[in-house]
């Protein structure tokens, strides 16, 4: 999890009940995960990782413990070298809070900060004040702190609008290996519910439409798009509508010979050069092979990639944002 997601915490609390989340409050030294990397435990699952290993393990037997007796939030301080056993040698501050449908209303603002359990109470500290007057005047979020006494995180806000048209193998391979990465938005579509697996993702928006193309106008200008559906027909289609529209970076399925014949068929639709360069097509990374998998690992890298250069998410990217590779 990336911040605060209170949408995703809304969800598990309606599946499960009261859940716990686990937030690295603080970090000193060599650590596994930063400041703000954070875990939600309930009875008999979890989702999220602060790290992995012995320190995770005993963050959820302790959040396990806080949800049965219905205890107060927590602050744990673990060194991670003897202790526990992991090599890392740094320690960690742990805040772990029950969080039930009450605990959500009226947090609506971009950052939100409590005291952490057993320091001093009082009134909110003027430094915490001043980082909230920023955030709310100047839109400026600081990173997951604690300070003075409060911990102090933004609200995750997703950045990234994902639509991925097709549910067939590399459809289906997409989903899994990009479902699980922070600050997206998830809508996959297909022209039959028969094509999709049992099991949806988590936060995947499935949609089924005879018409795919016809939801084009739904998707935001901003948003990324993948295209690797059954029919060269209607990947055309999803192409040729998706230029007038407008995307952030779209990714084709297919070969070198296919994105000659599309870029053919599109010119004469009366797209220019420019427009239908814009299209990465194939998709994924050659090296790694045309496993389905493989080239949704190969885009996910892409991505990855993409992000880092660009020191921010969501902004408007070339044609290339889905590396180059090779597909069905």
């Amino acid at each position: 999890m990336s911040g605060l997601d209170l949408a995703r915490l809304s969800d598990l609390i309606d599946r499960h009940g009261p859940v716990a989340r686990v937030v690295v409050a603080q970090t000193q030294g060599s650590t596994p995960r930063e400041a703000g990397a954070a875990m939600v435990v309930w009875a008999d699952g979890a989702e999220g990782t602060i790290g992995g290993g012995e320190l995770e393990r005993r963050a959820m037997i302790a959040a396990r413990q806080m949800l049965a007796s219905g205890g107060p939030a927590r602050l744990d301080r673990l060194p991670l070298g003897p202790a526990l056993g992991q090599c890392c040698g740094g320690a960690v501050v742990l805040l772990t809070e029950r969080w039930t449908r009450d605990s959500l209303s009226g947090l609506g603002a971009a950052l939100h900060a409590r005291p952490m359990p057993g320091t001093a109470a009082g009134p909110m500290p003027l430094a915490i004040h001043r980082i909230l007057a920023r955030a709310r005047d100047r839109g400026v979020l600081p990173l997951p702190q604690s300070l003075s006494g409060w911990f102090i995180e933004p609200l995750a806000v997703p950045r990234r609008d994902l639509w991925i048209w097709g549910a067939g193998h590399v459809g289906r391979a997409l989903v899994g290996v990009l479902s699980p990465l922070p600050d997206r938005i998830l809508s996959w579509i297909d022209t039959d519910a028969a094509r999709f697996p049992a099991f949806i993702p988590p936060g995947v928006r499935q949609m089924v439409a005879a018409d795919p193309g016809a939801l084009v106008a739904e998707a935001p200008t901003g948003a990324d798009h993948l295209i690797v559906t059954y029919s060269h027909a209607l990947d055309l289609d999803l192409c040729h509508r998706l230029l007038n529209h407008g995307f952030a970076s779209l990714g084709l399925i297919g070969s070198a010979s296919k994105r000659a014949r599309f870029h053919s068929r599109l010119a004469a639709l009366g797209h220019s050069p420019i427009q239908i360069a814009r299209i990465t097509c194939p998709i994924g990374d050659p090296s790694f092979g045309k496993d389905p998998q493989a080239i949704a690992i190969g885009v996910a890298a892409a991505l990855l990639r993409e992000e880092a250069r660009s020191g921010q998410r969501g902004g408007q990217r070339g044609g290339q944002t889905f590396g180059e590779g090779t597909g069905a």
